[in-house]
Formats: C-alpha cells, sequence, structure tokens
C-alpha cells in the first residue's frame, strides 16, 4: 500500500499530465487512457499511487479539453447554426464567459454526481439484467428523444437522415482490423479516427472558409443567473448517469436530452447556449465519477479511463470492488484533480484562448487538421486514416441540413440499438 504523500505526488503527475493532453486539439481522453492500458502496467511505483495518476489524469483532461476546441474549431458564421454552443460564444467575443461557464457546470455536477454516484450505481447493479436486455430499446428511445428535441421539421428531418448515415458508418467501420503503433496490442479500435473525422474535422474544415480574425474575447459576466446554472449542471448530472450506464450514449447526447429540463433545448440563443456548455460540462465532470462507481459496483470499466484502472489493479473476486484503491479512494481522487482541473480551466485555459487566437489561423488550422489525421493513424493505422477521411465526410452534413452534430453519435448506438 503506498503511503498518502507518494499517492499524493503520482495524482500531481496526472494533474499535469492530463493538463498536457486536455490542450492538444482533438486528442480525446479515451485515446489517452488506452495508451495508458499498455503503459500503467509496466510503470515502477505502487498499483495505488500509478492509479490515481490515471484517474486524475483521465479527470483533468476532461476539463481543459474544451479550450481547443472552443478556438480552434469556430465556424463562418454560415455554418453557425449547426456548430456546437461553445464556438457560437465565441463568434460573440464570449470566449472567456463560456470557459467561466464550464468551470461552474462541472464544479455543481461533481457535487451532485459524487452525492448520488453509489445508490444510483447499486440500483443499476439490482437490474443490471433488465438494463441489458432493454438496451436496445433504451437507445432507440434516446435517438428518438434526440430528433424530436430538434426545434423545426427542417431540423427533425435532417436529424433522421444524419442518425442514418451515422448508423451505417457505424457498422461499417466500428469492426474493421486496427493495428495502432500508439495503443497496445488487443486495445485498438477504431474511435479515435471515427470521432476524429465526425466532430474534429468537419468543424476546422468549414473553419477554413471562415473570413476574418477571432474576434477578442471580452468580458467574463456570466449571462445565466445563479438558479439557471445549477438547474443546467443538474441536468448535466442527469446526463452523465445516461453516460456511465449507457454504452453509446456522449455527454453531448446526454445535455441535450437533459436540457429540455433545463431552457435549453430549443432554437440556438443566448441562454439555451450557454445552458448546454454548463450542461455538457457537468456531464463530462459527472460521467468521471458514475464510470468510477459503475467499476466498484458492477465490476464494468465504462470509459477509457476505467479500463485502464482495472488493467492495472483488477477487479476484486467478486466483481464488485476495485482492489486496492477502493471506491472512497477513488472518488477522493477525483475531487482533488477536479478541483484543481478547475483552477487550472480558469488561469491555463484563458491565457491558451488569448494566445492561440493570435496565431495565423489558416496555417494553425491545417497543422491541427494534419494532426488529427496522424492520431488517427497512429491509434488505428492506415485503414483508421481512411476511416478518418470516410467520417470527415459524414461530418459535414448536419449544418446542411439544419440538424445537431449530435446526431452523428448514431454511429454507436446505431449499431447497438439495430445489432
Amino acid at each position: 500500500m503506498a503511503s498518502p504523500s507518494i499517492t499524493l505526488a503520482y495524482a500531481l503527475l496526472g494533474v499535469a499530465l492530463g493538463t498536457l493532453t486536455g490542450l492538444i486539439p482533438g486528442l480525446h481522453v479515451n485515446s489517452v487512457a488506452f495508451v495508458l492500458v499498455g503503459v500503467a502496467p509496466s510503470v515502477d511505483g505502487p498499483p495505488v499511487a500509478v492509479g490515481a495518476a490515471i484517474l486524475a489524469a483521465g479527470v483533468v483532461h476532461t476539463f481543459l479539453s474544451i479550450v481547443p476546441g472552443l478556438v480552434l474549431g469556430v465556424p463562418d458564421a454560415a455554418t453557425a447554426p449547426g456548430a456546437l454552443p461553445g464556438h457560437r460564444l465565441v463568434l460573440a467575443g464570449r470566449g472567456r464567459e463560456a470557459i467561466r461557464l464550464s468551470a461552474v457546470g462541472s464544479g455543481v455536477a461533481l457535487a451532485g454526481a459524487v452525492a448520488v454516484a453509489l445508490p444510483l450505481s447499486r440500483v443499476v447493479a439490482a437490474g443490471r439484467e433488465w438494463l441489458l436486455a432493454a438496451l436496445p430499446v433504451l437507445l432507440a428511445l434516446v435517438a428518438a428523444l434526440l430528433v424530436l428535441a430538434e426545434p423545426t421539421r427542417r431540423a427533425r428531418l435532417g436529424g433522421v437522415l444524419c442518425l442514418g448515415v451515422a448508423t451505417a458508418l457505424g457498422f461499417l467501420t466500428l469492426d474493421l482490423p486496427a493495428t495502432g503503433v500508439l495503443t497496445p496490442e488487443g486495445a485498438a479500435s477504431m474511435l479515435a479516427p471515427i470521432f476524429g473525422g465526425l466532430f474534429g474535422a468537419p468543424i476546422l474544415l468549414d473553419a477554413l472558409d471562415a473570413r476574418g480574425a477571432i474576434p477578442p474575447q471580452d468580458g467574463t459576466t456570466l449571462g445565466l443567473s445563479r438558479i439557471e446554472a445549477v438547474r443546467a449542471a443538474l441536468a448535466g448530472v442527469g446526463g452523465g448517469a445516461l453516460v456511465g450506464y449507457l454504452p453509446g450514449v456522449s455527454a453531448g447526447v446526454a445535455a441535450v436530452l437533459a436540457l429540455g429540463g433545463a431552457g435549453g433545448s430549443g432554437p440556438a440563443g443566448r441562454g439555451s447556449d450557454r445552458a448546454y456548455v454548463v450542461a455538457t460540462s457537468g456531464a463530462d465532470t459527472a460521467t468521471a465519477v458514475f464510470a468510477v462507481a459503475s467499476l466498484a459496483v458492477l465490476g464494468a470499466p465504462r470509459s477509457g479511463v476505467t479500463v485502464a484502472l482495472s488493467s492495472l489493479v483488477g477487479p476484486a473476486g467478486d466483481g464488485s470492488a476495485i482492489a486496492p484503491m477502493g471506491l472512497l479512494g477513488m472518488l477522493l481522487v477525483i475531487v482533488f484533480a477536479a478541483g484543481l482541473g478547475i483552477v487550472l480551466l480558469l488561469i491555463v485555459g484563458e491565457r491558451y484562448l488569448s494566445i492561440v487566437r493570435r496565431l495565423p489561423r489558416r496555417p494553425l488550422l491545417v497543422v491541427v487538421l494534419g494532426l488529427l489525421l496522424a492520431l488517427a493513424v497512429g491509434f488505428a493505422g492506415r485503414i483508421g486514416g481512411a476511416v478518418f477521411c470516410l467520417a470527415a465526410l459524414v461530418g459535414l452534413l448536419p449544418p446542411r441540413v439544419g440538424a445537431r452534430r449530435v446526431h452523428l453519435m448514431g454511429v454507436l448506438f446505431g449499431p447497438i440499438a439495430l445489432g
């Protein structure tokens, strides 16, 4: 058993690693975790301490990863209706506010998720067989609710089209052989090229056609009242529970559904964009908590980070808890890392936003596109590069049919529901 001081030191190393990876455009937390799956067992250190580093890195990565997405994925005004709400805030010069909204959402959601994670996981464990049997129906219901959440008939038809195309992409690509050099044998998958192509490359490609520079980011006053912000963050907690227990559901999907009760599911606007940022950030943070609780109670890893943890220390004999760290230890690490993540988001995030927006825009976007392609090849081989390009074409569809990009998550839950 590692001493508290050693565990703390490793957790701080994880915080530093998560900060670095979170600021690299296009690098998903699960991609980092899959690398750690291969690296962690060979690290010379107590399993508890190494596990704390992995967990801290994953948590902090989710906090910082919003920043490159805000500043590097800004679309032209013509494609703004299909852009993520955070991008619209940057277009309006409210990037600093978006960072603060994200911090508020994560902080409130952390408290809420820690409070309910253990009892909720026990309820899910009691109904596990029913949940698995009903999974296709539940995912089909999620897809239907996403379509119904669109504000117009045209957008709903566009959502159905995007959902169908994304589902076909999933059937076509998810089971292709992946041989990435950045992942250990047996851990490579097509997820990195699929998600990089669907959600990263299209926004950058649209941004290449944009004219003018990113506007100055002035003003930090939040455009939501305290009650609205708390409601959106708690909606994110509910969304995080969906992500934590239903495969194929992302924080973006959860936020769209959850915001039906938070006042943000309607057309883009002053309140809805801000509520979406709060709820999505809250869902990301809550997901980290619920994934750990799911691992401890159900013995089932529900994220790349928990896969790395389970490969390091292994489940207890009864499959209900992780030894030797324990649920309480993992939750303490999450709270510690999340607290530092909020501070880093506010300090490092604003400086990153200020520096990167002054760089030459088109060359920077081309470099980021190249990085996404390189990561796709690194994580899934040459086939991964081809999948990335195909997914990028599919990812260009939603703004052109007036629908949200979130329907593209059908690439995961479509094959699960229909398979």
